[in-house]
C-alpha cells in the first residue's frame, strides 16, 4: 500500500492536504473489513507465538490484529488474515513460507525489490495479456479524476510492451469484473491505496483507491494507481527496509527476512527518490516511472 508523506516539505507548505491516511497491504479479496479487535472472541486473539514469529522477520507486531478479505461488490465472504503496521497483510500461508525462507536483507540501501510470486508470462515472443476494469457503478464507483488517472497509468505499462516487457496491459470501465485481471475501484477513507501480490502465476485482482486521493492532482493520483498495479505484477516497496526513506519519521521495517524481498538485477544500490515503489508519496508526485522502474519491470517480464 502506499501513503501519502506528511513530513515532505511540499506537504508543510501547503498545509491543507488531508494526512489520515491509509497504507498499501496484502489483501487477499476487496474491499477488506477489519474483524473488530480485543476479546470479542477468542478466535480473534492472536497467539504470543505467531507474534513472535513475525517479531523474528522484523515486524512491528505493537498493532497486530486480524483482517478480512469480504468483498462487497460481490457478496463473497473472505478469510482472516494478519494485518501488521496498520498496512501490511499476510497471510498464514505468507507466514509460514517467510518463515521457511533464507531471503536476508541487511543495510540501507534501495535497489528495487520484487516478491516470489510473479505473473506468469508464456515464452517469447507471445505475450500475456493484463486486462484492467476501472469500476463506475454505485458506491465503489471511480470519480472522474480517478478515471482519467486510471487511464494513465495504464498507458504507462502499455508504453513498456515490446520484446523486453511482455505484459500487455487493457482498459475498461464497467461493473462486471468477470474475465479481467486488475479492478480498480473507489473505497477506505483518507488517500493512498491498497493492493497486494500475485498469486498462481496471475496478478493480484483488487486495487482500493482511498477517496481522499482525488483531493491531490491527477499526476499524483496516477502515481498511486501506477504504484498499486506494481503491487499486484509482484513488486514490492523499493524501501521496505526503511520507510523512513520516503515517508519521514521512525525507521520501520516492513521486514528484514522473508518471502517478497528479492533484488531486481541491474538496479543499483543507493536510495532511487523517484521509483515509483516508495512507500509514501508527495503532493509533488509526476505519475511517471522512474528510471529503475522501468528496468525492473522489463527484467522480470
Amino acid at each position: 500500500m502506499i501513503t501519502f508523506n506528511k513530513f515532505s516539505a511540499a506537504t508543510a507548505a501547503a498545509g491543507l492536504f488531508l494526512c489520515t491516511l491509509g497504507a498499501c497491504s496484502k489483501n487477499e479479496v476487496n474491499p477488506s473489513k477489519e474483524i473488530k479487535s480485543s476479546a470479542e472472541t477468542s478466535q480473534n486473539i492472536i497467539s504470543d507465538e505467531v507474534k513472535a514469529q513475525f517479531t523474528k522477520l522484523g515486524f512491528d507486531v505493537s498493532d497486530i490484529r486480524y483482517i478480512r478479505d469480504d468483498n462487497p461488490l460481490s457478496g463473497e465472504a473472505g478469510k482472516k488474515n494478519f494485518l501488521l503496521e496498520n498496512d501490511i497483510v499476510i497471510t498464514p500461508e505468507n507466514l509460514q513460507a517467510m518463515i521457511g525462507s533464507k531471503i536476508h536483507h541487511i543495510g540501507a540501501v534501495n535497489e528495487q525489490y520484487h516478491t516470489t510470486n510473479l505473473v506468469t508470462t508464456p515464452s517469447y515472443p507471445a505475450y500475456r495479456t493484463i486486462r484492467v476494469l476501472g469500476w463506475n457503478s454505485g458506491a465503489n464507483a471511480l470519480d472522474t479524476k480517478t478515471r482519467a488517472a486510471l487511464t494513465d497509468a495504464v498507458n504507462n505499462y502499455r508504453a513498456l510492451y515490446g520484446a523486453t516487457f511482455r505484459l500487455y496491459f487493457t482498459l475498461a470501465f464497467g461493473a462486471n469484473s468477470t474475465g479481467y485481471d486488475i479492478v480498480v475501484y473507489k473505497n477506505g477513507s483518507g488517500a493512498g491505496g491498497v493492493a497486494g501480490f500475485p498469486t498462481g502465476g496471475n496478478p493480484y485482482k483488487w486495487v482500493q483507491i482511498f477517496p481522499g486521493t482525488s483531493a491531490y492532482s491527477q499526476d499524483v493520483v496516477e502515481h498511486v494507481i501506477t504504484h498499486e498495479i506494481g503491487h499486484c505484477v509482484g513488486m514490492r516497496h523499493s524501501d521496505f527496509f526503511n520507510r523512513s526513506l520516503s515517508c519521514g519519521g521512525s525507521a520501520i521495517n516492513e521486514g528484514s527476512a522473508g518471502v517478497g524481498a528479492i533484488h531486481v538485477p541491474e538496479t543499483p544500490t543507493g536510495w532511487d527518490v523517484n521509483s515509483v515503489m516508495n512507500s509514501c508519496f508527495s503532493s509533488t508526485e509526476t505519475g511517471e516511472f522512474g528510471y529503475y522502474d522501468r528496468v525492473s519491470l522489463r527484467e522480470l517480464y
